[in-house]
């Protein structure tokens, strides 16, 4: 190694070390700061992926906001979706301090490269699958984000504070809705009862994999990006799920369910990870509509985004002949 090398090797580990020390004290690693560049790419892979979901997870509900039974639900559903775009919104940003632009990682979305959540590849088929949704989903989502939302990576986290305040709505919402129709009519009642089937282990398969068969956990905790393990996710929100499903008359689909009294928690049984892994790679049932319908969002919303560019572009040569 000549001298330059060993200069350059020093001072990469100088940095390394400094990175290290940021962690280790819990302080956020900013878009400035020096980060190795698999922490980087998997930011990007993860934030991305979080940031797709938002938008994608906007069409299953989009689906019943002609069809809401009152106004104030379809007040509170509309609300909800643009809720669900904000969230979306704030996540390309906070990607983009990563070095990658919006337009690559949309255009990752729409060939097919990117990934996102599995749950929003299951149909909206009866009214009570939305505020299942908002009690399921947004109940597994706010046990994920509340743990983001204490990332090592700063625009990570910040993100991550703002939509837990909002996802803690669309929870209360959608449980709100599920009380009212497990007390409701016997029609009712069996609606829900079948939503909540339909959607159960779908949602529990929203943590990704086992530990064991995770390939990307250990070396996010490590970075403190993540704080707590997808069975460790899980587990939690089993716990509280299922008291709040006893507390409305509701069954949760699944016969090997049982509290343990030795640990403290509720024993559940296997998850199908073949479907998740089907799903998650375009076979889902409703995969290639998702797909579709974001492709035909972007390619009908060109004209605003060359209005906005042509915009920015006679204001930015305004301010010039001013100056």
């Amino acid at each position: 190694m000549n001298f330059n090398e060993k200069s350059a090797f020093m001072e990469e580990q100088a940095r390394l070390d400094e990175f290290n020390r940021k962690l280790e004290a819990g302080e956020k690693i900013e878009p400035k700061d020096w980060m190795p560049e698999r922490f980087r790419k998997q930011l990007i892979r993860m934030m991305s992926q979080h940031a797709h979901s938002e938008i994608v997870g906007m069409l299953p509900e989009g689906n019943w906001i002609t069809r809401a039974p009152s106004l104030r639900r379809k007040l509170i559903l509309l609300a909800k979706v643009q809720d669900e775009a904000g969230h979306g919104l704030y996540l390309y940003s906070g990607t983009e301090t990563l070095g990658v632009s919006r337009e690559q990682l949309i255009e990752d979305l729409h060939s097919g490269r990117a990934k996102y959540a599995n749950i929003f590849n299951y149909p909206t088929l009866t009214w009570a699958d939305i505020p299942i949704i908002g009690w399921l989903v947004d109940g597994a989502a706010i046990v994920n984000q509340t743990m983001l939302a204490k990332s090592s990576y700063g625009p990570y986290a910040r993100a991550n504070l703002r939509i837990c305040k909002e996802e803690s709505f669309h929870k209360k919402q959608g449980y709100e809705a599920v009380a009212l129709l497990a007390n409701g009519t016997p029609e009712q009642k069996k609606m829900v009862q079948d939503a909540v089937d339909r959607w159960w282990w779908p949602t529990l398969m929203m943590f990704g994999p086992h530990d064991s068969n995770s390939p990307n956990s250990s070396e996010l905790i490590n970075w403190k990006v993540k704080t707590k393990t997808n069975d460790e996710l899980r587990q939690s929100f089993v716990d509280r799920t299922v008291e709040e499903a006893h507390a409305v008359g509701l069954t949760i689909p699944d016969p090997d369910l049982k509290f343990n009294e030795e640990i403290g928690h509720w024993d559940f049984g296997p998850i199908d990870f073949d479907e998740l892994y089907r799903v998650v790679n375009g076979d889902g049932p409703c995969n290639k509509e998702r797909l579709d319908a974001r492709r035909s969002a972007w390619d009908n919303g060109a004209w605003v985004r060359d209005a906005a560019s042509e915009y920015a572009r006679k204001q930015k040569l305004r301010t010039i002949k001013a100056s």
